[in-house]
């Protein structure tokens, strides 16, 4: 899979499916509303309309079924026909698991995806979680010939046209977001430390013509960043803040993405143990999204100020390690004693969304973070979950993970009850619950959310992401969906304006022209 090129196309054309091996993809009744004539191209000599018809026949998805049509060459695979309310429609996380199973190998590959309009976004970005760029079997080394699938859209329904080539862009560019973002998950440590993730965060912004500012090492301390230099200062890569800045003409407000970019998570003096530290690696996935969500927004063109905060650091066991019972001064001024020092992320984030905060002037802070293991156990392995002090914006993120695939469950907001969790005795706080037993997921979030101050006026929006970042043994690059879809609003692209919750996608032409400062504004 590593070697993959995923290419997406108004027309995959006709070929011998022995020559390009084929799977057909779609909700049953949407399978049934394909048209023979379609298809003919890409499954004749092979397959005739009556083995076509009989395949169908015989589907009975339960809550997915296969069927195939010749040898393994050509096959059909339907998604389930309906969904749940707290699910995606497009049955994104089916789509993934039938294209692993289900797409026949070879060098030259089709995948013909039936769908509605409103779920074409959703799809394709499921279809980028199943081919996984980083790799290192040595039978992969030996291979040297590029792979391609190429992907063709069939819309039934209403607004059923041709896809537009402004689509296929948009497209194109989603998914290499979310395959970047799943390849700087899935390296290990001993290549993706806090050094190789900064040259990752230059080349983006080398391909965006932006130079990112990078304050690191001794400067972090010296600066006041207490958190992000108190977690990574044992570690033998030092630790660092970077930030890459799209600064448009007129825009109308501050935008910034915070990033959990912790590269290893041993836990610190609190060491985790043998059965929980593997896949530790994973710990930056916060930082991987926001990095392939911003290459693609600004690829596509974004009408505000959009900044891009990522907090890197290796949370390491040294002799310089921060231990318990220290008290660490953190960029928003105040007092933090360690009473955990597994409880790393939400330290760099308040000092990423202090400095979002007071340094860059931002309307809107999100923070995203594989922050806690009890994220699985509030929302589960396929929902995010979201803490936030608005509640448009938790009604938004839910709608954005419905339309995008990257799904999302609220959290309990309620500062006043909970976060008394983290009183200390010598300090401003503690960064680790009294009572785990008390929400500690959003206990979690809080703790980040107190260094700006729960009297801000601006909108906060804090993003768990710690089990959906991967699925089995692989990353899924979550996280890159929900950032366009969630600020598609302010996209020139047609297709984000659709798949987002909010700002002005519902204008007509001649309003969007004048752009209206208040109609455009996302808060």
């Amino acid at each position: 899979m590593a070697n993959v090129q995923l290419e997406f196309q108004a027309s995959a054309g006709e070929a011998d499916p022995q020559s390009r091996p084929l799977l057909v993809l779609g909700q049953l009744h949407n399978l049934h509303r394909l048209p023979w004539a379609q298809l003919r191209g890409k499954l004749q000599p092979r397959v005739t309309e009556e083995v076509w018809q009989a395949a169908l026949g015989t589907l009975n998805p339960n809550p997915t079924d296969s069927c195939p049509l010749y040898l393994n060459y050509a096959t059909v695979a339907a998604l389930p026909s309906r969904v749940s309310r707290h699910n995606s429609p497009s049955a994104a996380q089916f789509i993934t698991r039938l294209v692993r199973n289900c797409l026949p190998g070879g060098v030259n590959r089709c995948i013909v995806m039936v769908c509605e309009r409103s779920e074409v976004f959703a799809s394709a970005c499921a279809l980028a979680r199943a081919f996984p760029l980083f790799t290192h079997r040595s039978s992969a080394s030996r291979r040297t010939e590029k792979k391609t699938v190429t992907v063709e859209f069939f819309l039934v329904g209403q607004n059923n046209g041709p896809i537009e080539v402004a689509t296929l862009k948009c497209l194109a560019s989603a998914t290499e977001g979310v395959r970047l973002a799943a390849r700087i998950v899935d390296t290990p440590c001993n290549e993706m430390n806090t050094d190789n993730f900064l040259e990752e965060i230059k080349k983006v912004g080398k391909d965006l013509g932006i130079t990112p500012t990078i304050i690191r090492d001794e400067e972090l301390k010296e600066r006041g960043f207490g958190g992000i230099y108190g977690v990574g200062k044992a570690a033998l890569h030092p630790p660092a803040l970077a930030v890459l800045s799209h600064t448009p003409d007129g825009a109308t407000q501050t935008i910034a993405w915070v990033g959990k970019g912790i590269v290893y998570d041993t836990g610190g003096l609190s060491i985790k143990g043998k059965t929980t530290m593997p896949g530790m690696k994973r710990d930056c996935g916060g930082a991987a999204a926001i990095l392939g969500a911003f290459k693609a927004t600004v690829k596509q063109g974004f009408k505000d100020n959009l900044h891009a905060v990522f907090c890197l650091a290796e949370n390491a066991v040294g002799p310089r390690a921060t231990r318990p019972d220290d008290i660490h001064v953190l960029y928003s001024g105040k007092t933090v004693e360690i009473n955990n020092t597994d409880a790393e992320g939400r330290l760099i984030l308040a000092d990423g969304v202090a400095y979002a905060c007071k340094d860059l002037g931002a309307d809107i802070i999100l923070d995203m973070a594989t922050l806690t293991g009890a994220q699985g156990i509030a929302t589960g392995k396929y929902h995010a979950a979201v803490l936030t002090n608005n509640e448009e914006w938790e009604k938004a993120c839910v709608r954005a993970g419905r339309n995008c695939g990257d799904l999302v469950h609220p959290l309990v907001y309620c500062p006043e009850l909970h976060f008394s969790e983290f009183t200390s005795a010598v300090a401003d706080m503690k960064n680790s619950v009294a009572d785990r037993d008390n929400t500690p997921s959003s206990c979690a979030g809080l703790f980040i959310a107190s260094h700006i101050g729960f009297d801000w006026p601006g909108v906060w929006v804090h993003i768990d992401i710690a089990a959906p970042v991967h699925a089995g043994e692989r990353a899924t690059g979550y996280g890159v969906a929900l950032l366009l879809s969630l600020f598609g609003g302010a996209s020139e692209d047609p297709l984000l304006n659709m798949v987002s919750p909010l700002g002005c996608n519902g204008d007509s032409p001649t309003e969007d022209m004048e752009r209206d400062s208040k109609r455009r504004r996302l808060v």
